[in-house]
């Protein structure tokens, strides 16, 4: 009787399982791609009802104020405050501040410390898509929505949800919140100076007030408001005026 040879099982070899994961990969990563420039697509137009931030500020027990409203209707003196404050290159750049990064590396290497170098496009996409912290790979995905923004968005649309979205006190988000939290008045109707306050928060909302101001707010505002008049007779807000 002629006996049967066994079937051997076939064994798969490691590199198999490494294609495998490796194509899992590769998908989950092209989806991700696929749904960020969806989400930056859909923020063109849509505005955006809430943040991580936000979220996480509420969940922490912090009542929250804010109400998204339309460039047209916020203080052209609260954009140049802004630019002078935060981002002079703003109309210019594609995202980034090469030379601001240049000068905050050599200041990091020279002892100083790491200072924050991000332009108001990077704060945006932090503020709009991602989730609070310091970390490579949240730096790394900032900058993916950053291009995404400046690709997709006018800048118009990036000051636009940059001033929404933006926290300027306890729970407070947003220009008209700020506006009638700090001022009890409308964003439209700020002044040169009460927009320079609130700029000069900018950095520690939660730690500074805009008003009244304590002496380095003020020393600060001053200066920026210098600086506003630049802005202005510069042309740096041109690219954010409504056309």
């Amino acid at each position: 009787m002629v006996k049967k040879k066994k079937k051997r099982k076939s064994i798969k070899k490691p590199r198999h399982r490494i294609y495998r994961v490796a194509g899992y990969l590769m998908r989950a990563g092209l989806l991700a791609i696929a749904l960020s420039i969806l989400w930056v697509g859909l923020y063109r137009f849509a505005p955006i009802n809430g943040t991580s931030l936000m979220g996480m500020r509420h969940l922490g027990g912090t009542e929250i104020s804010y109400q998204w409203t339309s460039l047209d209707d916020i203080s052209p003196n609260l954009v140049r405050a802004v630019i002078a404050a935060e981002d002079n290159k703003f109309c210019k750049h594609f995202g980034f501040d090469l030379g601001e990064i240049k000068a905050a590396y050599e200041d990091a290497m020279a002892g100083s410390g790491w200072r924050g170098a991000s332009t108001i496009s990077q704060q945006t996409a932090k503020n709009a898509f991602l989730w609070p912290g310091r970390s490579l790979l949240r730096k790394g995905v900032e900058a993916w929505f950053t291009l995404l923004e400046e690709a997709m968005w006018p800048k118009r649309r990036v000051m636009e949800v940059y001033l929404n979205i933006a926290e300027w006190g306890p729970g407070v988000f947003g220009a008209e919140a700020a506006a009638q939290y700090w001022f009890g008045k409308s964003a439209a109707n700020l002044t040169a100076y009460e927009a320079s306050l609130l700029a000069a928060i900018l950095p520690s909302p939660n730690k500074w007030r805009a008003n009244p101001p304590g002496p380095y707010v003020a020393n600060r505002a001053s200066s920026l408001r210098r600086k506003m008049s630049v802005v202005r007779s510069e042309g740096r807000d041109l690219c954010v005026q409504s056309k």
